[in-house]
């Protein structure tokens, strides 16, 4: 929840003014702010309109911290984290965080107002707190921001869990999640080429080659364009169909984030889009997030792939496995206890396990499992 401070503070500067002068800052916070140590932050120097100074904002570890004036306009690395951030003045810093407050203050207040009537007529009726009906949630920004994670810091902060978003990890504007859901419709037939791709960049090979000779026409289809849609979105480097001796030819790509999808991080981003896609369709309330830190308060880390929060107060974990998943079912357990989750709201999402496996797992274990088909089926037995 974002909130609007005025802190008046007192400058003695000898040669701004002997006497001292008494100012009214603004500052625009929010909760996670607050709790992590607002006083330290916005106090650690004296406001004063002739002494000003450069601020930096970390989207990756949210270190926010003052810089000298000169550095305005400039990037440097994060003084926390080293990532590279943006050194704004400090005028220019607030008046965008009051502009995000005020815009998000008057969604609220048009949310609240059919809310309220449609609760007189019905009193099962839920107000609505989705992206905007024309925002395409395939290529947006609008869930990679504070202001949407605000619930679901509120929520682990009342545990007394802290928590640190990646804020890149529900910014749909790439095409991680388009290539995602191609993969999770079809992944029968287009594990293959996931497979070829993953071993060879593990072996560090340049290329890789899929056999379409021993496919059926459908499938070599399928497969075909799949490899084309990897070159359109340069997932690829290049893409050499060869009909001749029927097969297609791949030049990988080097890149971390390119190996990381491959590596399973597809599996991720399948799990969010049909989560937001199934939120939106039932027009529910929602938060997202994926690749969220936990720190619990022994100090035990934890890492959530996809956590999304529905009308504020229905929590769903789901977490992805590509690849061996049993050795880790014990931490998994201690972490559903820790988040007081029923066994239906933390989900172990694992791709090719049969229906019956995952059936009988799910009977065995007070978690529940599905296959990447079966998503958005439980979904619809949770809300």
């Amino acid at each position: 929840m974002w909130e609007v401070l005025f802190i008046v503070t007192l400058c003695r500067d000898e040669k701004c003014d002997p006497g001292g002068r008494a100012y009214a800052v603004p500052i625009a916070i929010n909760r996670k702010t607050w709790v992590q140590g607002f006083p330290s932050v916005y106090t650690s120097r004296i406001f004063c309109p002739d002494k000003t100074m450069a601020i930096i904002r970390c989207n990756k570890c949210t270190q926010l911290a003052e810089q000298p004036d000169n550095l305005a306009g400039q990037s440097i690395a994060c003084p926390q984290c080293g990532t590279p951030v943006a050194v704004h003045s400090t005028l220019f810093f607030i008046e965008k965080l009051l502009d995000k407050y005020f815009t998000a203050q008057r969604e609220v207040i048009r949310l609240k107002a059919p809310a309220a009537s449609s609760k007189a007529i019905s009193p099962e009726a839920e107000p609505t707190n989705s992206p905007p009906s024309d925002v395409d949630l395939a290529n947006t920004d609008f869930l990679a921001t504070e202001l949407q994670h605000g619930p679901i810091y509120d929520w682990f902060h009342k545990k007394l869990i802290k928590v640190q978003a990646n804020m890149r990890g529900v910014d749909t504007s790439g095409f991680f999640d388009e290539v995602a859901e191609t993969i999770g419709g079809n992944f029968d037939v287009l594990k293959e080429v996931l497979e070829r791709i993953r071993w060879s960049q593990q072996k560090e090979h340049a290329s890789t080659t899929i056999h379409l000779d021993k496919k059926s026409p459908n499938d070599a289809k399928a497969i075909s364009a799949f490899c084309q849609q990897l070159y359109d979105f340069s997932f690829v480097a290049k893409c050499f169909h060869n009909k001749p001796e029927n097969n297609v030819r791949l030049i990988l790509q080097t890149a971390p984030t390119i190996r990381d999808f491959f590596n399973g991080e597809w599996l991720e981003w399948h799990a969010l889009m049909t989560s937001l896609r199934y939120a939106k369709e039932r027009k529910r309330r929602f938060s997202c997030t994926r690749g969220l830190n936990l720190t619990l308060a022994n100090g035990d880390p934890y890492e959530l792939d996809v956590f999304m929060l529905i009308d504020g107060n229905l929590p769903i974990c789901i977490e992805c496995k590509s690849g061996e998943f049993r050795q880790n079912l014990d931490r998994y357990l201690a972490l559903r206890k820790r988040l007081g989750l029923d066994a239906r709201q933390f989900v172990m999402c694992i791709t090719g396990l049969s229906d019956d496996n995952a059936k009988a797992f799910s009977a065995m274990y007070d978690l529940t499992f599905v296959n990447e088909r079966g998503l958005s089926t439980h979904l619809g037995r949770l809300f």
